[in-house]
């Protein structure tokens, strides 16, 4: 055979070779890539204050908790996981327990027994161990892969934080501190849901909305415990909804990182909905009186800054406990003065309280509110909220 023959030939096999492997690799479906969250999959976990003021609020999350998960696993097809953490104090305050933590289970009987041993008694001084169940929700058993909610139940402040009453006026006994641990909240994607029980959390209701902006959360404000069941169902279902479209925040957040530039949260937040519209993305939105719930403040998100509970306190205790201003006031954060936002339409009793209007008779109590989950375009304090939520857990690992 011909030199130039042989190499003709030579040349002829490897390029069929080339053709078969092609076909083969080809013939292979192609793998997807695995999220990092399934919004199929959610793992509710409650930290509870169970002193002696939450009676109410103990017996319906008992009496409700097989409809709250019903709800959920049928509007969402889900798998769910619950757990508790019950508290209240640190001895001399309470001798009981600091915390009892139970974890994940996918047995509703098994959480409804929980509950049915879940007590309100004892708490000594106002402040309660908040920080301790915090940190026990750390350590429970959350799945990798799911949609990760601490809704946590509460109507007192946490050590370190009141300037009076306060028998730990130093924080946490333990040493733990709420700041740090929602940080850690964040790197793992646990939303936290604060749901402030009033009137006796409003002096402490900025500090709530700080720790759960942290996460991508938000404050849920009850005056009474009837809703309660509405809003961890409406919550969880919220964040489900977004879950699913946490990839496309990321994609935007991560992208602006890679270029260098310090992010806006106002204009991305504005690229993330306009993006969202876009494509027709719809999501769940838990509402408050047929409005969305209130964004946090500019004093929260200042909070919200502060990694350690001793300078929250120190810019905590001039402002926050002071009454709601109008538009046209200004608060003080410590040294710096921040505006007040405007009283929103979405808290019908605040802006009778501003305005010297009388309320509703029941509206004090929360039996005039109403709570339900609507469907609809990404809002643009969902997409804020996406938006934190991406930045912390980039921000935190």
């Amino acid at each position: 055979m011909k030199k130039s023959s042989f190499f003709s030939l030579l040349k002829k096999t490897i390029t069929r070779k080339k053709e078969e492997s092609k076909l083969k690799v080809d013939d292979v479906p192609s793998q997807p890539s695995l999220a990092k969250h399934d919004c199929a999959v959610l793992d509710l976990a409650f930290a509870m204050d169970c002193t002696g003021s939450m009676g109410s609020y103990i017996d319906t999350a008992r009496t409700n908790i097989r409809t709250i998960v019903k709800q959920i696993v049928s509007s969402e097809k889900s798998d769910v996981h619950l757990a508790l953490v019950e508290y209240r104090d640190h001895p001399p305050q309470d001798h009981s327990f600091v915390t009892r933590p139970h974890d994940f289970t996918a047995s509703v009987s098994t959480m409804k027994s929980w509950l049915n041993g879940c007590r309100a008694r004892g708490g000594g001084d106002g402040p309660e161990a908040v920080a301790d169940a915090l940190q026990d929700m750390l350590t429970l058993s959350w799945r990798e892969n799911a949609t990760k909610i601490c809704v946590l139940v509460s109507d007192a402040p946490p050590h370190g934080l009141a300037p009076h009453g306060d028998a730990f006026p130093d924080g946490c006994p333990a040493g733990l501190d709420p700041m740090d641990i929602v940080r850690q909240f964040a790197a793992k994607g646990i939303t936290l849901y604060s749901v402030g029980c009033e009137p006796a959390i409003n002096p402490y209701k900025e500090f709530f909305t700080a720790i759960a902006y942290l996460t991508g959360g938000q404050y849920i404000p009850l005056r009474g415990a009837k809703a309660l069941t509405q809003v961890i169902i409406g919550g969880a279902q919220e964040e489900m909804s977004l879950e699913r479209w946490m990839a496309e925040v990321d994609e935007e957040v991560q992208r602006e990182i890679a270029s260098g530039n310090q992010i806006n949260d106002d204009e991305m937040t504005r690229r993330v909905q306009a993006k969202m519209t876009s494509k027709g993305i719809r999501g769940k939105k838990l509402q408050r009186n047929n409005f969305d719930l209130e964004a946090a403040s500019a004093s929260s998100k200042k909070l919200a800054e502060f990694t350690n509970m001793e300078d929250v306190k120190s810019n905590f205790s001039a402002s926050a406990m002071a009454p709601r201003m109008g538009s046209g006031m200004a608060r003080s954060i410590g040294s710096a003065r921040v505006r007040a936002a405007p009283v929103p339409a979405s808290d019908p009793m605040m802006s009778m309280e501003v305005s010297g209007m009388a309320a509703p008779p029941g509206m004090a109590t929360g039996e005039a509110d109403t709570w339900d989950t609507v469907e609809g375009s990404i809002s643009y304090g969902q997409a804020a909220r996406m938006v934190q939520k991406s930045k912390s857990r980039i921000n935190y690992k």
